[in-house]
């Protein structure tokens, strides 16, 4: 999971920020799952990103959704790596949380969906105004989760695979 922040220019004090999850399960399709937020930052009015109870409402989303365990492995963001945060995770069993070494974006599948955005809907454009920004991020988005093989695609440019190792056996065997 990554986050990402997007400044129009001309409006500094403007500020969107995405945080997704590429999800991987061997046999099952896989899923993006995200959350944009606009910022007015105001002086004086505290952090203009994602804070640590986001990205854990984000993960809880995600955990209702999905309705299996979690083993999130993402970057080393302060937020990433906030108190809260860590002992979230040790208060629910469903929840791993494996950090990436200290500057590795290659190994990061989300940093594919930041690149395929770069490349697509927000190359080449001049936005007019803030919404046809974020109608213009909301539409790349559900474009790369209508399309499997695109998250597919960001695993796979990572150079890591999924591998099942099942810890009982399986009904089928």
């Amino acid at each position: 999971m990554a986050g990402r922040l997007m400044r129009r220019h001309g409006w500094s004090w403007r500020r969107y920020s995405i945080a997704a999850l590429c999800c991987y399960r061997p046999g099952e399709s896989s899923r993006l799952i995200y959350r944009p937020r606009r910022h007015h930052k105001r002086r004086g009015t505290g952090r203009n990103s994602f804070a640590w109870t986001d990205y854990r409402d984000l993960i809880v989303r995600a955990h209702i959704q999905l309705k299996a365990p979690i083993v999130l492995i993402w970057d080393n963001i302060n937020t990433h790596r906030a108190v809260g945060l860590r002992q979230y995770a040790a208060n629910h069993d469903w929840l791993t949380i494996v950090q990436l070494p200290s500057y590795a974006p290659d190994l990061n599948p989300v940093e594919g969906v930041w690149s395929l955005l770069r490349r697509g809907p927000l190359a080449n454009i001049a936005f007019t105004d803030d919404d046809h920004l974020e109608r213009t991020l909301r539409r790349g988005l559900r474009h790369i989760q209508h399309h499997p093989r695109l998250i597919d695609g960001c695993l796979t440019g990572t150079g890591l695979q999924l591998t099942h190792h099942p810890t009982t056996p399986r009904r089928d065997q």
